[in-house]
């Protein structure tokens, strides 16, 4: 018996090298099949829409097409177009866009017309936040336990129906007060609703955060820009399949994170302000892990302007404000501004005005009106472009401030780099006065105190050094600072946030969100919880484009509160919220961890 089993362990051990040699054999046609993958980044600017092209040893390809904002489908598939030509695209292992489309059509008004249906909760009229002209506020409502308190009227919700289809409405926003708690009153009511209109967007799956105003809000933008963004995602995807392309494609979101471009279509609303979120993105890996950066996006049209607190973005607690209405979308405190490289210079009685509007190129390149880029000319900061127009341009400028042309240059320069910062002390002063926070956490007290800005965009070199000047800050160029935003939009991680309650009184779970509900003991604990909520993220972020690979899971809130009735504790109130983190996908790494050590300081 002694030999037999020797013998066993001689064979298991030998079948065990054989198993390894196969594993590592493997394992390095795994490595070399992922050195040919690629990954494009997109990244759609008011002035040019900027593409790159990345394998894991750095950006193997780039381009800059003009962003026309009349047309931003041809302008996008234009850029794919080049940034894939010659290139085998079954590489390719994802692309991903940041678009301004949604953004552009809710600030120029370009919204479609939508029917808002609004239930209520005890002590509050929902008529007071009406969002449109076809807002119905109607009866039904649901306590802050989830408990029904009146229910909703089938009759009541018919005649509405009626009167949106006579109106030519097809898509509808519905929301109660307290559907995060409990959702049978939408659902109710998208029920009756769903075979005479195109789609209904429901309050408590657009957001599981408390905030009854916002939600609104936040479902009527969802609703509003659904054409649009449905447009945009079926021209992207029929166009690439035309040309035998067809690549998983993402798409960047407000807080820096991505989703899949399929699962954007219910949740359109997370596209705005994806731009600026880039800028972040494309700033991060560079960024100070031991204090505060200042990051200036410096466009043709506009700056963009964040701040990181050892490398973790800071953070719009409740969501972004955009026109209007403040949302519950989760995003990125970010600041942009009207001044850019391209902004239209103008004469005025003794002085001169700089944007906030571009009128088109600096006249360096060929355009009809002087710009801060052509002030660079003019004072000799760069040469790749016809300077002898600069200096034209700038000729009306200086008559009308009664000084020579360099001199008017000199101070135009100057006025665009002081607004910059005076901006951007603005919008630290705004961060603390208020509670701080980031992508991770409540920072208790802090004070934001940059001391170091990273500087990126288009003409970054141009303003970098004189921004150093005028500010005292110690100030660097990030590497590739001309398509650093499009680099960020391709390595950022897929990102997503699950919100889950639980009432021991009531025995019930529930994240409404996620369409989950289940029983519970008076047991349940804070830790079950929070164990259910990590679950349910990981199907979500699977559902939406996540790798597993980049499943790393974080919490952002756990409360809990005793409910007391007399003397006795008769339960516990418990909201956790978790999040997948926001950064840069684990296979890709290595392209950020190269680019950090090619940070461009500037001369001191």
């Amino acid at each position: 018996m002694g030999r037999l089993n020797a013998f066993i362990k001689k064979v298991m051990g030998s079948r065990s090298k054989n198993e390894s040699r196969e594993t590592d054999m493997v394992s390095t046609q795994n490595s070399e099949d992922r050195e040919k993958e690629m990954i494009i980044g997109l990244d759609v600017g008011g002035t040019h829409t900027d593409i790159v092209l990345l394998t894991n040893k750095g950006v193997v390809k780039e381009i800059k097409v003009p962003t026309d904002a009349s047309n931003l489908f041809d302008t996008v598939l234009t850029g794919l177009e080049k940034i894939t030509a010659g290139v085998d695209v079954g590489l390719i292992q994802r692309a991903v866009l940041s678009t301004t489309l949604t953004t552009n059509a809710i600030v120029q008004g370009k919204i479609s017309p939508v029917g808002m249906i609004v239930t209520s909760g005890p002590g509050i009229d929902p008529s007071f936040y009406q969002t449109n002209d076809h807002y119905y506020a109607v009866g039904g409502s649901i306590d802050h336990r989830g408990r029904e308190v009146d229910p909703v009227n089938p009759l009541e919700i018919e005649k509405i129906a009626g009167e949106l289809q006579n109106a030519g409405i097809s898509l509808v926003g519905v929301v109660g007060k307290f559907s995060t708690r409990n959702p049978d009153h939408e659902n109710r009511i998208a029920e009756l609703l769903k075979s005479r209109f195109d789609k209904v967007f429901l309050g408590h799956k657009v957001s599981g955060n408390l905030n009854f105003p916002r939600r609104i809000a936040t479902t009527f933008l969802n609703a509003v820009v659904y054409p649009i963004h449905k447009q945009f995602y079926v021209a992207v995807k029929d166009s690439l399949e035309k040309k035998g392309m067809r690549l998983p494609i993402h798409i960047l979101k407000a807080d820096g994170g991505t989703m899949s471009f399929e699962a954007s279509i219910d949740f359109p609303g997370q596209t705005l302000l994806s731009g600026p979120s880039a800028s972040v993105m494309g700033s991060l890996p560079f960024a100070s892990d031991q204090s505060d950066t200042l990051v200036l996006d410096i466009g043709g049209t506009t700056t963009d302007i964040a701040v990181l607190i050892k490398r973790a973005p800071v953070l719009e607690p409740l969501g972004i404000q955009i026109g209007p209405y403040n949302t519950l979308i989760r995003s990125l405190k970010t600041l942009s501004i009207g001044v850019g490289g391209d902004s239209a210079v103008r004469a005025t009685d003794g002085g001169f005005s700089i944007g906030p509007d571009r009128v088109g190129p600096a006249m360096a390149y060929g355009g009809d009106f002087p710009t801060p880029t052509d002030a660079v000319f003019v004072l000799g900061l760069a040469d790749n472009g016809d300077r002898d127009r600069a200096v034209e341009g700038f000729k009306t400028v200086a008559d009308a401030m009664g000084v020579d042309i360099q001199t008017a240059a000199a101070d135009v320069f100057d006025a665009a780099c002081k607004t910059i910062l005076e901006q951007a002390r603005q919008m630290i002063d705004d961060i603390n006065s208020k509670p701080v926070y980031t992508i991770h956490e409540l920072q208790e007290g802090y004070k934001v105190n940059p001391v170091k800005v990273l500087v990126l965009g288009g003409p970054a070199q141009f303003f970098a050094e004189r921004l150093k000047t005028l500010s005292g800050y110690d100030i660097s160029v990030v590497p590739k600072w001309s398509v650093a935003n499009a680099i960020g939009a391709g390595l950022a991680r897929t990102t997503c946030e699950v919100t889950l309650f639980a009432d021991t009184q009531r025995g019930v779970a529930s994240a409404p969100e996620e369409e989950f509900s289940e029983k519970i003991t008076k047991q349940y604990s804070k830790e079950l919880a929070v164990q259910k909520a990590f679950e349910l993220l990981k199907e979500k972020a699977v559902r939406i484009g996540a790798a597993g690979e980049d499943l790393d899971f974080e919490v952002l809130e756990e409360l809990q509160f005793n409910m007391v009735q007399g003397f006795y504790t008769t339960g516990r109130n418990i909201r956790v919220k978790v999040q997948i983190k926001p950064g840069v996908i684990h296979r890709f790494q290595q392209i950020a961890d190269f680019l950090e050590t090619e940070t461009v300081p500037l001369s001191t």
